[in-house]
């Protein structure tokens, strides 16, 4: 896990990957390394803070398998590095960098850290962000903490390749790419997740990402909206498509949909509590892959209708299993694979 801040922070560079490959490093083989992904979660406070630590599990406890309590002492961090994929540091972030600077090895696998005041004021990653840090701080905002993103991505509104792989419920394979198809990212000149089907075997270099699936291939539930819909009426629409074919919720593999509504509560807010995550794909990508209903959206704003194209853009073998349909006049799901 993360040893820096930025994308392409850290003791991980283009002159390390040879080294990193040959000791094992930034090679995530198993879903649990995913990036993104936490599960164990270790509060460390102070005495005079654990009511502020209490109040953190208690409304963080379903989002996470594990969240422990553990009051601060001056080798705490040490004695259980290891244990937990993020500490939550109930502390001035000094003391947290001052006490594990020296225990940050490799970025895929040191634990992630992220640090929060006594007042909840600030949830600030500070190592580990694309690990579980930026996620626990996400998370915190819902108790009133300002998450502080510096990662170049978050910090640039863009979703990076490590989120990307947590959205698809897929996994890193090679860690070290990752620089550079991030900084790919803030360039916008890296396109959609190119899907592969095998038996096959491929070669990639260094600047290559690749992802690989945590389960079985699924479906993608790809879906558009009017402006302002609501948790409700995403989830009824996703439960209504699906009951017109023959997989169920279990099967699904992600949420696709356009840029332009990356940032509708109430689908993103739907996603969560179904688990699920959401894949954006931008206007040429959409385009490239128009479903076959007719929009109105592209006569007005130029952008084919998303769900059919999201639907399609993200199937493996980029084909409809149902075309567009409609939910009380504010959602459209299509479904694909």
């Amino acid at each position: 896990m993360s040893s820096g801040t930025d994308d392409d922070a850290g003791p991980d560079t283009a002159t390390d990957t040879d080294a990193d490959a040959d000791a094992g490093g930034g090679h995530c083989s198993t879903p649990d390394s995913d990036g993104e992904v936490a599960e164990e979660i270790a509060i460390i406070s102070f005495e005079r803070k654990l009511e502020t630590a209490e109040s953190i599990r208690s409304e963080l406890a379903d989002r996470y398998e594990t969240i422990e309590i553990i009051e601060y002492h001056g080798d705490v961090f040490e004695e259980h590095w290891g244990e937990f994929d993020c500490f939550i540091g109930l502390m001035a972030s000094g003391i947290a960098m001052r006490k594990t600077a020296h225990l940050l090895d490799d970025k895929w696998d040191d634990p992630a850290i992220c640090v929060v005041d006594e007042e909840l004021t600030w949830a600030i990653p500070i190592t580990g962000g694309h690990h579980g840090a930026n996620q626990v701080a996400q998370d915190l905002a819902s108790m009133g903490a300002v998450p502080a993103m510096t990662t170049a991505s978050e910090a640039a509104g863009k979703q990076g390749v490590e989120s990307r792989a947590k959205a698809m419920d897929t996994h890193v394979v090679n860690g070290d790419s990752t620089v550079q198809t991030n900084l790919a990212v803030l360039d916008e000149n890296l396109g959609p997740v190119a899907r592969l089907e095998g038996p096959s075997a491929v070669l990639v270099g260094d600047d290559v990402t690749v992802l690989k699936r945590n389960k079985d291939d699924g479906v993608v539930l790809g879906t558009g909206s009017v402006s302002g819909a609501d948790t409700a009426a995403f989830l009824d629409a996703w439960e209504d498509a699906l009951d017109r074919t023959d997989y169920d919720l279990a099967d699904v593999e992600f949420i696709g949909t356009a840029t332009r509504k990356a940032d509708e509560d109430g689908l993103l807010e739907a996603a969560q509590e179904l688990d699920l995550g959401v894949v954006t794909f931008d206007k040429e990508t959409l385009l490239d892959h128009e479903g076959p209903t007719p929009s109105k959206s592209k006569e007005l704003i130029g952008w084919p209708g998303v769900s059919e194209a999201s639907a399609i853009a993200g199937g493996a073998a980029q084909e409809l299993v149902l075309e567009k349909v409609s939910y009380e006049n504010e959602v459209t799901v299509a479904i694909g694979r």
